[in-house]
């Protein structure tokens, strides 16, 4: 084929080529072999004036010079970059590296060419069986406020405290919303959060956590504080299907790209300095950082003010969208929206409503001679009454109950309007706790069906 080597067996042919050839013998060697004239008298030439051995093997292509060949002192100033991004926390791969020279107004390598300087620098361990970047496809929202996702993850202080830490970031632009440092993965904290984000960036569509007591259980039969909060705005909740972090995998990420940030960084010695320091981390973040997937590798930001933002959901349609784990558990989460903000839930109100915290606790001097109560039966499966402990069993872990008093006794009911138990009341002064075996009535439905 054209500019194929020409075979060695041809060479040597020529090599040997009389001087007394027959007029037209080198057209014809030629078109028999597929080769050119000039091809020829090249080959002879190299064979007579540096042997027939030289004129065996073609010469390399290779040019002499090459313009565009990497100075020793570009490689130390892309080596240099690469170490000051893994000293400051930053993703350090070619990609960045090349992002930030390019940034900086240096002159900047190609990426591939960046990745065999490390290369040759023994800076890059290779993983051939690595999976490469083309094969992954992410999903993403159309729209900035289409659907944000929360999530909480661990950290130690100094001295080998533990904290958590909430990151609410944008599905879209990858931008973070908020974030929050608290003591304890709560529902009041990832209320907190949710609001900041709100305050900052507007009303969501949607609202996509992991299936955590303080973030969304409805697919245990439970809601929460910020599920109850969410709905009562008109946002709905989602989850992922449990054991599937991959669903959050945006936010894992952002955990991850977090620590390594936070490694290099003094350790914190209190919330207050981690909760700086996370501020800080986002402001870079949105900013200044440009991320992978994004078109252009933009920033979050750059990514958030390209697109038109979504609206909020229209009346009602937030109940369509919501993750349930069955049909009485939605009319369940209808019925709080309704009594804990005190319109129709499918409303989504004019003014951002304040949320109510569902305690497991309720006080003798906030009691009426009668009224009722939503309470969360808390992680040991009680409530606590008029200073009185209810045991309520293992199945009502964290769930939402209703408490409800009149007539001389108390009632707990389901959100599904099943009695749970029942108990005469005031109690009396002496009684600290009361299990079911103290109820008078209990699990009247159940009871009938058997």
């Amino acid at each position: 084929m054209k500019n194929d080597p020409v075979d060695p067996t041809i060479r040597l042919a020529i090599a040997r080529w009389p001087d007394d050839a027959p007029r037209g013998a080198v057209s014809a060697f030629c078109t028999e072999h597929e080769i050119s004239r000039k091809t020829f008298y090249q080959i002879l030439k190299r064979a007579r004036t540096e042997g027939q051995a030289e004129a065996l093997e073609p010469r390399s292509r290779r040019p002499k010079t090459s313009s565009n060949a990497t100075t020793e002192a570009l490689k130390d100033q892309a080596v240099a970059m690469r170490e000051s991004l893994e000293k400051s926390g930053w993703d350090h791969g070619p990609i960045s590296v090349h992002d930030k020279m390019v940034k900086l107004g240096m002159q900047a390598p190609s990426v591939a060419v960046l990745a065999r300087i490390f290369r040759e620098r023994g800076l890059i361990v290779p993983a051939p069986n690595k999976r490469p970047r083309s094969s992954f496809r992410s999903f993403r929202y159309p729209m900035p406020n289409a659907c944000w996702q929360l999530d909480a993850t661990e950290y130690v202080l100094e001295g080998g405290r533990k904290c958590v830490i909430f990151q609410l970031t944008d599905d879209h632009s990858r931008l973070a919303i908020a974030s929050l440092v608290a003591r304890t993965e709560n529902g009041a904290d990832a209320v907190k959060v949710f609001r900041a984000g709100i305050a900052a960036r507007g009303i969501p569509q949607r609202l996509l956590t992991d299936n955590g007591d303080a973030l969304n259980p409805i697919r245990r039969g439970m809601t929460s504080e910020l599920v109850a909060y969410a709905n009562a705005i008109g946002v709905a909740t989602i989850t992922g299907k449990p054991y599937k972090p991959t669903t959050q995998g945006k936010n894992e990420r952002f955990h991850s790209t977090l620590f390594k940030w936070l490694k290099k960084q003094p350790f914190a010695k209190d919330i207050a300095e981690l909760q700086a320091q996370v501020d800080a981390f986002d402001q870079a973040y949105n900013t200044q950082r440009g991320h992978q997937s994004l078109e252009d590798r933009r920033t979050p930001q750059e990514a958030w003010d390209a697109t038109a933002i979504a609206e909020p959901l229209a009346e009602g349609e937030w109940v369509k969208l919501s993750t349930t784990s069955s049909p009485a558990v939605a009319e369940a989460t209808l019925a709080t929206i309704a009594e804990t903000s005190g319109q129709p839930a499918a409303t989504v109100p004019e003014a951002i409503p304040e949320p109510v915290k569902l305690s497991a606790t309720l006080r003798a001097e906030v009691m009426e001679p009668a009224g009722s109560q939503l309470m969360r039966v808390n992680k040991n499966r009680c409530l606590k009454v008029a200073g009185v402990e209810l045991y309520l069993g293992k199945l009502l872990r964290s769930t939402m109950v209703k408490v409800i008093w009149e007539h001389e006794e108390l009632m707990v009911v389901s959100m599904d309007g099943e009695l749970i138990t029942k108990y005469d009341f005031p109690f009396p002064d002496e009684v600290k706790y009361l299990s079911l075996r103290h109820a008078k009535a209990m699990f009247q439905n159940l009871a009938e069906k058997g």
